[in-house]
């Protein structure tokens, strides 16, 4: 006897849907059972304006959390980038696949990359982060505040129509899941900008009391990738330590290399004319280690002012 199909919610933008249907393939395959998808109008497909005016993290994820705690789905897939790091009660991240390229993409007119854009280049971008760290870089770029789904905003890089922008500033993640990886003019390497904590990672979510036994529970056991938890812990433990959302100027990036945990944090200045970094690492990590590198460097930024620089109101 075949096993009951699992649902899965999913936001209606297409790059959501994308990774929904990835996920779910992924989790369909290694626990034997279908699944169906189920699409879910979130606050944030709703509300107009920039996005850091919005409600910070979490206006993608409410109504997708909701759906589960409900029942009405089994499974939810989130960008891990816009999921609180609070958890939510009744609720399990149960899986993080193998996280997709974490870096920032330039997508830009003629080719052009970061350091070839004309004096008073028109950059759009909807990430706080990513405008403190271009005007830190290229402080006379013209920053550009942008809203919309992947295509609409590469549609706004002239020579399309309409054209008004010289580049935008995506995460390379989502133009790789929708194949669209020959828009990138330029790789941002996290020398240059780091991402967003979480940043390319996959959120699996489920309700916590989910049977351990089901097919459901045996596929998100085994596609769920351990150097990719370790790495966004640390990241998400930096924002937690913190206290900041989306809308602050806060990047990490971490990642395994050797055995060790690496550790990149950075926070600026909202308007880029102060940028405050760090570089940490711990050898032979595990989920403890990872938690105690993100809450060390985060302790060590606020003790050198660094709630004051991003405006997080500590």
């Amino acid at each position: 006897m075949s096993p009951d199909p699992f649902t899965v919610g999913t936001r209606g933008s297409q790059l959501a849907m994308t990774q929904s249907r990835w996920a779910a393939e992924a989790v369909s395959r290694a626990g034997g059972a279908p699944y169906e998808l189920v699409t879910v109008r979130t606050e944030g497909d709703v509300l107009t304006g920039p996005l850091s005016q919005l409600g910070g993290t979490g206006v993608f994820a409410t109504a997708l959390r909701a759906r589960v705690l409900d029942g009405d789905v089994d499974l939810a897939v989130h960008s891990l980038k816009d999921l609180p790091t609070a958890s939510v009660e009744g609720l399990e991240i149960a899986a993080l696949p193998a996280r997709e390229d974490p870096r920032d993409a330039l997508c830009a007119r003629d080719g052009l990359t970061l350091d070839e854009l004309p004096a008073g280049a028109r950059v759009g971008t909807g990430s706080p982060r990513r405008v403190a760290q271009l005007r830190a870089l290229r402080p006379d770029l013209t920053i550009v505040d942008i809203r919309g789904n992947v295509g609409t905003r590469l549609n706004r890089v002239a020579p399309a129509d309409p054209g008004d922008l010289d580049a935008v500033v995506l995460a390379a993640s989502g133009l790789l899941r929708l194949g669209l990886e020959g828009r990138i003019t330029q790789y941002l390497d996290p020398h240059l900008m780091l991402p967003a904590p979480g940043q390319g990672a996959l959120a699996l979510e489920v309700r916590a009391n989910l049977d351990p036994d089901s097919a459901l529970a045996h596929g998100l056991t085994a596609v769920d990738d351990l150097p990719t938890r370790l790495a966004v812990t640390a990241e998400r433990t930096v924002l937690a330590t913190l206290e900041a959302g989306c809308a602050a100027p806060v990047g990490t990036y971490a990642r395994a290399v050797d055995g060790t945990l690496e550790l990149d944090v950075v926070v600026a200045n909202p308007d880029g004319s102060e940028v405050m970094r760090r570089s940490v690492s711990v050898a032979d990590a595990g989920l403890d280690d990872a938690v105690a590198l993100g809450r060390d460097v985060a302790e060590d930024l606020l003790a050198h002012d660094a709630g004051r620089l991003a405006g997080l109101g500590l």
